[in-house]
């Protein structure tokens, strides 16, 4: 089945309003929260189910264990109950959220983009949580519907992949690759992250450097 974005968004969206926002809240709370949700989408994109692993949000990784989902791993302290969008997301930990806002400070950032958190003015998940937003700020213009640019897709990209050559012993298959350098949900040719154009090119710049045999001989399938 082709992959249609807009379908793909609109369906996370409900997931992700069903998730955070509780049939438990008032009616005024629900309100609320639904349009400070819906503030986070139009800033941040749309509600995805895992990042690039060269996304600024998740590319503070031990680079032989790539991350497509925000932890400890990627530098960051106190997540819970977290749901992700394009470019930021909102976690909901039990208490002040002190240590993801200091984590955050910490986390050091590509020059194409800063990382920032602040606290939601809402209720989400449960009243007793403390909804934050941490936020990726691109320094340069997002393509329509917050795409990625090709121009930072696949630097970014490159740079995490390149020095995989040092350790790798065979070189995995665009398919294997897929959710790591297109994100999740994805098609064959484009993600929520990026366009078809982006994809082919960020394709045929991977499997250059496969044939290359800069990693090892190539896997089957």
């Amino acid at each position: 089945m082709a992959f249609r974005a807009d379908e793909a968004a609109a369906s996370g969206y409900e997931k992700t309003k069903n998730y955070l926002i509780s049939r438990n809240f008032t009616l005024e709370q629900r309100e609320n929260s639904e349009r400070v949700l819906q503030e986070v989408v139009e800033s941040c994109g749309p509600p995805v189910d895992s990042y690039p692993s060269w996304h600024p949000l998740v590319a503070q990784h031990n680079d032989r264990h790539p991350e497509t989902s925000p932890s400890e791993r990627c530098g960051y302290r106190g997540l819970d109950h977290t749901r992700y969008f394009a470019h930021g997301f909102i976690t909901c930990p039990y208490g002040d959220g002190r240590d993801i806002i200091d984590s955050v400070g910490e986390i050091a950032c590509s020059p194409c983009a800063s990382i920032s958190a602040e606290v939601l003015d809402a209720i989400f998940y449960n009243e007793g949580t403390t909804p934050i937003l941490v936020r990726c700020e691109w320094m340069c213009e997002l393509e329509l519907n917050h795409t990625i640019p090709k121009s930072l897709a696949v630097p970014l990209m490159l740079e995490r992949e390149l020095p995989v050559w040092r350790w790798a012993k065979r070189a995995e298959t665009w398919e294997t690759m897929r959710p790591y350098l297109l994100g999740e949900p994805h098609g064959s040719r484009s993600s929520l992250f990026v366009t078809q154009d982006t994809a082919l090119a960020m394709k045929k710049i991977y499997l250059a450097m496969v044939e290359t045999g800069m990693f090892g001989p190539s896997k089957s399938g």
